[in-house]
């Protein structure tokens, strides 16, 4: 009996729904004609570090030569940052490489991993994909429920997902929490800590991830240059994690994940100081300024960590974003992450954010909920 194409995918496959990304800003532009800003995707609208660009041009010279497979340079140079051995560092293809190895290694059918409702849905994919059981639980305050996630590791548990800060929620736990959090689950959970967005986040306790690593080896954690590097489009993160693991992805991982462009921006970019505090302190400052901006309009963003903001809009968010659209602003609608009434908004620079806020100012006040908006 012949069978369909489809058939021959495993169901636990198949049912998968595909990463819906941001819109791109030149397609926006075509269809509308108009000049838009993104503030969709949480990149750095300061752009790559100057170095990294130049570092990079170099490297593109040398394109016709395949990468150093291992990145031996870039590993060492971070594990000198974080005081660990090279070899407990893996480059590679951004840290959501790292987030669909882990499942792979310790999970299969029969087997279970959690995360979170409201968090970074490759978590979810990454279980589902490996043909385990996906256990969620709801957030807390817009955060992990740390708590609540240890009361749903049971015999078959073998992975747990945390994002920290959050995304798409923008919030954060502490070193306190986690810590014990760490201290009741047991060894054979590997712990992935992803921490995409930790360059921007301002509270004075927020975990120091590397010291409790070095108590607990069943922590991996993961790192991006995707953000305060301003290097999204290269595709570049990392993990540090046990020989043990970092092994094993290697084995596992596609031959060169990582170009030579990439891993000499990457380097580069390690060394641009300035470029960093610029990063983060322009964002200190204008995500200072669409908090106040957005209470302005009567609305209530949840506390943010990153270099987002979180709202909740109401039941008329996706023709709110709609709207934004339109004016020329793109932002992230959430319902395909579970959320319909919240949008995201990336902190851009002054002139971006000046637009966001005129512009979201005019899609309220043609809303039919105004008034019960502004109860909320």
């Amino acid at each position: 009996m012949t069978r369909t194409i489809e058939e021959l995918i495993p169901e636990y496959i198949r049912g998968l729904p595909a990463y819906v990304p941001g819109r791109p800003i030149e397609e926006v532009e075509r269809e509308l004609k108009i000049r838009a800003i993104k503030l969709a995707s949480n990149e750095n609208p300061l752009g790559p570090s100057p170095l990294a660009v130049e570092a990079a041009k170099k490297a593109l010279a040398e394109s016709h030569r395949y990468p150093d497979g291992g990145a031996k340079r870039l590993r060492e140079t971070l594990a000198k940052r974080h005081g660990v051995s090279p070899e407990e560092i893996f480059i590679a293809l951004g840290s959501s490489e790292v987030i669909d190895l882990a499942s792979r290694c310790v999970l299969r059918p029969g087997l279970e991993g959690i995360t979170s409702e409201g968090s970074y849905a490759p978590f979810s994919l990454a279980i589902r994909a490996s043909g385990a059981r996906l256990r969620l639980t709801p957030l807390r305050n817009y955060t992990f429920d740390l708590e609540a996630i240890g009361k749903e590791v049971t015999a078959e548990t073998r992975i747990i997902y945390l994002a920290n800060p959050n995304n798409p929620t923008g919030t954060a736990f502490s070193h306190a929490e986690l810590e014990e959090f760490l201290g009741n689950v047991r060894d054979d959970v590997l712990v992935v800590l992803d921490e995409a967005y930790i360059h921007y986040a301002e509270r004075a306790d927020m975990p120091r991830s590397v010291e409790l690593y070095r108590r607990h080896k069943n922590l991996l954690i993961l790192r991006t240059f995707s953000k305060v590097y301003g290097l999204a489009g290269q595709r570049v993160g990392y993990a540090i994690g046990q020989e043990g693991y970092t092994r094993a992805f290697n084995q596992l991982k596609t031959p060169f994940n990582t170009s030579n462009v990439g891993q000499a921006a990457a380097l580069a970019a390690l060394d641009d100081a300035e470029h960093v505090r610029r990063s983060i302190e322009n964002n200190q400052r204008e995500r200072r300024r669409l908090v106040e901006g957005l209470k302005s309009l009567g609305l209530r963003p949840a506390p943010s960590e990153t270099n987002f903001v979180f709202v909740e809009t109401g039941p008329e968010t996706p023709e709110t974003c709609d709207a934004l659209m339109r004016a020329g602003v793109i932002v992230r609608p959430l319902g395909w992450m579970g959320l319909p009434e919240a949008m995201r908004v990336t902190v851009g620079v002054p002139a971006e954010n000046g637009r966001f806020l005129a512009a979201l100012e005019m899609a309220l006040s043609t809303r039919t909920d105004r008034k019960e908006l502004a109860g909320r």
